[in-house]
């Protein structure tokens, strides 16, 4: 946003240099990303008239002009009545025009700031001489129109400088947006200038016009029925307005100080009727569209029948800007009947749009739900003036000052007449906020020594309504523009921001304070992440919000999945039920980036409705720990046996034993969808019986999807489960042996309907009766396609706290597992 330091004064006066305006502006109200001065660019313009204009004897197109400069140029030849002589070639060049005249040795102001300025000379042109020229508005750098010269008002005197005659000795700061979201009324000049007296402790009375809610309207003369508006949905608009005017010139440009005004901020002016809705927008922050009355009624069969209401599926919508859009429910329109004329608070619709042949005009005042906007603002890509300061929430109450007064302006310049009464639709009535302050609890909450009377003083110059009672409470009532005052604590940020933080003294507490400790959750989490990192997978942090896309293709159904109406970018427009779809969805970047090898894993938030909501009647918020290990090139074995062994790390950390049982079907949990059951495992703790999560390779379909290597598998665990288990489980200390441990592979062949876990109980089973510290961990699974067998290989580790095992010993360990296991699965020793 522009804003610009002359149109600032017409409302409050401003101490002091520019540097320390925007300093004190940077420091109590908004950033400041640069001042930029427009001044120097008109020196040696000049205001001139043209004496006379005769064709150039030597040229179709080319005139002999003879300029009065009121002799403010000095050493310029001149005839004997002290007039210039200029050539132009402008088409609208005449007798009696009041131009802006570049001297020789003026600069171009529109080439200013190149690197080679355009520098004006006195040189013939076709044998005439010519002295600098007579600008147009894109010479001048105002607006972009080069057809013709600009046509000055008459009454100003020649030899005035253009930046006299026009304010345009002005500073523009270059505001940043983001920094006024919540501060709808500072995107017009007169609540800026409203701030920026009130941050130098000054008086500021808001203009009549604008203080008045329930305004007086201009003499109606005409007897067009009150236009019916009905807002279809409360929540989509707080008030909707509108009037019909008549008799509109729509060839009448507005006056030039108001095109200056204009354009210095970034604004083209196009004709009165369009300028004065623009430039009320930019007083005032609320802006206003005008249809060609008489086609908006030709939409509907000669009637106005306006309804605000929300696109229709296949509804299509073509614009100003020569777009033709497909509406959806997310947007707001507005419509004659049933027809679509615009898109609400965007962009009006061409079939209605206002030119020089418009004699009427239906003029709209009106507010809409900043959420749809935002959500029709990032679809279609609009990022007009207008979307751009509804989307900040402009207040209901400001819709008729703003039309009243654009009523009288369009009467004043153009001649229009009000020819109705004025529709109106108020859903968003409501009464004043109260608040309530103290200065004590004021103070105490900025560590300041405000008084009353300092705090009253402060609230009353940014014109909130103060009332003290007996009892010192401040009972303050703000004013209709300023919607996100509502609690106490917001009266504090208000005096303590308009007095500047910086002028409060900084005191420490007078209170002991002490660090807190993390809690056990807290430091479960941490346990978890250093376990994984220890072992050697990589943490990484993914958004909460993804795209519906990634949880179709993970199995998941986007209905269970909450969906953002004011979503920052169509990519992130639900939230996430499980954290393994977003680590799936950065594998195939990372192969990409030249990592063959890797795990990665993330401990974060996710929600889904089928988890419900909590005591507050918000969406149930749950930690998921995940992780996704892939190769880029496969290996011997499978995915699934590595992914455990990480797993069963995380679990001896912890001082949990883990158990692996299948999955009998597909299961219906969100975070178990990616896997495939019949290549997954739920996870349990041993002792507890708490469940833990899931464990698996992924569907054929889900690894299509995402891109993922042959060689990959992961988890999901459940945190809450996992502290649970922890919590229960008994504390065991078994020291370490002084003698070496030895380990041993065993292959056993047997029937593919034999599962691993079976074959690992019978060896347990044996190694229970052994007087060794034993382990026993996968190593390689077999089974050929079709094959009535297959091959397991597990491998054993064996210590004693007495001895140094010898090769018998460990010879007749082997033996007693392998006997089990063939009793227990008529395995075949390999």
């Amino acid at each position: 946003m522009i804003v610009s330091i002359n149109w600032l004064k017409k409302f409050t006066e401003i101490d002091g240099s520019i540097d320390e305006l925007a300093a004190l502006v940077g420091s109590r109200l908004v950033e400041i990303e640069e001042v930029i001065d427009i001044g120097k660019k008109y020196n040696g313009v000049i205001v001139a008239n043209v004496v006379s204009c005769q064709p150039h004897t030597d040229s179709d197109h080319l005139n002999i002009c003879k300029i009065d400069d009121g002799g403010a140029i000095e050493g310029m030849e001149r005839d004997e009545n002290g007039h210039v002589q200029v050539i132009c070639g402008a088409p609208n060049v005449r007798a009696g025009l009041t131009v802006a005249w570049l001297p020789p040795g003026s600069i171009v102001p529109q080439t200013f700031n190149d690197s080679e300025p355009f520098v004006l000379g006195a040189r013939k042109l076709r044998g005439a001489m010519s002295n600098g020229m007579i600008a147009s508005a894109r010479e001048l750098a105002l607006f972009d129109d080069h057809e013709g010269i600009m046509e000055l008002d008459g009454h100003i005197a020649p030899g005035t400088t253009l930046a006299q005659a026009y304010e345009l000795d002005d500073y523009l700061l270059d505001i940043e947006n983001k920094s006024l979201t919540h501060r709808p009324d500072t995107f017009g000049i007169v609540g800026f200038a409203r701030e920026v007296a009130a941050i130098q402790g000054k008086p500021f009375h808001t203009p009549q016009h604008l203080a008045n809610v329930n305004p007086q309207w201009i003499e109606k003369t005409g007897n067009e029925p009150t236009p019916h508006i009905t807002i279809d949905d409360p929540e989509l608009s707080g008030r909707y307005q509108g009037v019909v005017l008549t008799n509109v010139n729509g060839r009448v440009q507005s006056p030039v100080a108001t095109q200056t005004y204009l354009s210095r901020i970034g604004m083209r002016p196009i004709s009165a009727v369009v300028d004065i809705t623009n430039y009320l927008m930019m007083l005032t922050g609320q802006p206003l569209h005008a249809f060609d009355y008489d086609k908006l009624k030709a939409v509907n069969n000669g009637t106005i029948d306006i309804h605000v209401r929300t696109g229709r599926a296949g509804e299509t919508l073509h614009l100003l800007d020569g777009r033709d859009i497909e509406l959806t429910p997310g947007d707001i329109v507005i419509a004659n009947g049933d027809t679509a004329v615009a898109l609400a608070g965007a962009m009006g619709g061409a079939a209605t749009e206002i030119d020089e042949h418009t004699t009427s005009v239906f003029l709209e005042s009106a507010t809409f739900n900043l959420f749809n906007l935002r959500n029709t603002q990032m679809r279609h890509g609009i990022f007009s003036e207008a979307i751009t300061r509804f989307t900040k929430g402009q207040p209901a109450a400001l819709t008729a000052p703003v039309l009243a007064e654009a009523v009288a302006l369009l009467a004043l310049q153009t001649g229009a007449s009000r020819a109705s009464d004025v529709g109106d639709c108020y859903p968003g009535n409501a009464e004043p906020q109260i608040v309530y302050a103290k200065a004590q609890h004021l103070n105490a909450a900025l560590g300041s020594q405000f008084t009353t009377s300092d705090i009253v003083c402060t609230l009353q110059n940014a014109e909130f309504t103060v009332e003290v009672t007996d009892s010192e409470v401040i009972k303050v009532s703000p004013p209709y523009w300023r919607a996100d005052i509502h609690i106490s604590e917001d009266i504090d940020e208000e005096v303590g921001r308009l007095n500047g933080f910086d002028a409060i003294v900084p005191t420490l507490p007078a209170r002991d304070f002490a660090a807190v400790s993390a809690g056990a959750y807290d430091q479960l989490q941490n346990n978890l992440c250093a376990a994984l990192a220890r072992a050697g997978a990589n943490e990484v942090l993914t958004y909460s919000f993804i795209h519906g896309d990634i949880i179709t293709k993970a199995g998941q159904q986007p209905s269970d999945s909450y969906r953002i109406t004011n979503s920052i970018s169509p990519d992130l427009q639900y939230y996430r039920q499980s954290i393994t779809p977003s680590l799936l969805n950065v594998v195939h970047a990372n192969i990409k980036a030249g990592f063959d090898e890797f795990a990665l894993f993330e401990l974060n938030k996710v929600h889904s409705k089928s988890a419900g909501l909590d005591e507050q009647n918000v969406p149930l918020e749950m930690h998921r720990l995940g992780l996704v290990l892939a190769r880029k090139k496969a290996i011997a074995g499978a995915a699934y046996y590595e992914a455990k062994r990480l797993l069963d790390y995380v679990g001896s950390v912890l001082g949990l034993e883990l158990t692996y049982k299948p999955f009998h079907e597909e299961p219906q949990l969100a975070l178990a969808r990616p896997f495939e059951y019949r290549r997954s495992a739920r996870v349990v703790d041993a002792k507890s019986g708490q469940p833990i999560g899931v464990i698996g390779e992924y569907k054929k379909t889900v690894a299509r999807n995402f891109k993922l290597p042959e060689y990959a598998a992961g988890f999901e665990l459940l945190p809450e489960g996992i502290a649970l288990a922890v919590a229960q489980k008994t504390v065991q200390y078994h020291p370490q042996s002084r003698f070496p441990a030895t380990e041993r592979d065993i292959c056993f062949q047997v029937d593919s309907e034999v599962l691993y876990g079976q074959v690992v109980a019978a060896a347990q089973i044996a190694l229970s009766e052994l007087p060794y510290e034993t382990l026993v961990t996968p190593l390689d699974l077999y089974a050929p396609p079709q094959g009535a067998t297959k091959n397991i290989t597990i491998r054993i580790r064996f210590v004693s706290h007495e001895k140094t095992l010898t090769s018998g010993d460990v010879a007749v360990a082997i033996q007693a597992i392998t006997q089990e296991v063939a009793a227990a699965t008529n395995a075949r020793i390999l």
